[in-house]
């Protein structure tokens, strides 16, 4: 199927890994050119490989995203050449690191870290990038969010309660953008091997009493079989495809929804 969405460009947020690295290749795929940001050093060699493959225009850049001067700064002087971006996906985010079953196991500063990155990450871009896609009156934002944000997870309570804020947040900006012809979705993933997936079992690991740890894919397994009806992973390639599909005029109709890439894991919960 043709997208549609060769020559334009994207701008990818947590594009050095898991799901945004995976929307990236997606996107190039689909002859988009890319600016992708990262927290990540490594951001810029990744970048360099990509345009190799795919043989399209990237730009990249390192991105603490949580400081709204740098991520004005770096997209003014992105954009200040005359270069526009037609869409935003929004991938970064980070857990708590900690394991948060009851959440009176976590203290209040366990969650400040993840509320920055997570919430105000998500609305810096925000603020960032929507004054250009409304100049240029189309464009497209796409956020990561989780099944976390839906289900009241207990894994990680800062995490979960940051994701659900993300959906929110995307429904106030559909509202609000759809005049403009500015569509606003959200992409719930359910078990992906990521690194914040693993990230999660390590945090349980560490509290779990000696004869009850499991390794991690142990420990996938046995979740995946109690909570996602198809019994499977996703894959970061799967969800790639979903944010890439609500990119696309394939998807004109569809904004303020949240689509949930999880193997059926919120219907069964």
């Amino acid at each position: 199927m043709d997208l549609g969405l060769q020559g334009q460009r994207i701008l990818i947020t947590g594009a050095a890994s898991g799901i945004g690295l995976a929307s990236a290749r997606a996107f190039a795929a689909e002859g988009c050119s890319l600016l992708l940001w990262d927290a990540s050093d490594q951001m810029p060699s990744i970048a360099r490989s990509l345009a190799s493959e795919f043989d399209i225009p990237i730009d990249s850049g390192v991105m603490d995203l949580v400081n709204l001067e740098a991520v004005r700064d770096q997209f003014a002087e992105f954009t200040s050449s005359g270069r526009t971006i037609q869409h935003v996906v929004h991938c970064a985010a980070v857990g708590s690191g900690k394991f948060g079953f009851p959440f009176i196991n976590l203290q209040p500063s366990d969650w400040v870290r993840t509320i920055e990155v997570n919430i105000l990450g998500m609305v810096n871009i925000a603020h960032v990038c929507t004054p250009h896609l409304i100049q240029n009156s189309q464009g497209t934002f796409v956020f990561l969010a989780s099944v976390a944000g839906q289900i009241g997870s207990p894994t990680d309570p800062p995490y979960s309660a940051s994701k659900a804020a993300n959906i929110n947040f995307a429904q106030c900006m559909a509202r609000d953008l759809s005049r403009h012809g500015i569509r606003v979705n959200t992409v719930c993933p359910g078990m992906v091997q990521t690194p914040l997936n693993r990230s999660v079992w390590q945090a349980w690991y560490n509290n779990a009493p000696e004869s009850e740890r499991l390794s991690y894919d142990d420990w996938a397994s046995k979740k995946i079989q109690a909570t996602v009806p198809l019994g499977r992973w996703q894959s970061s390639e799967d969800v790639a495809s979903m944010i890439v599909f609500l990119s696309s005029d394939r998807a004109s109709q569809v904004t303020g929804q949240t689509i949930n890439v999880d193997g059926g894991t919120v219907m069964h919960w």
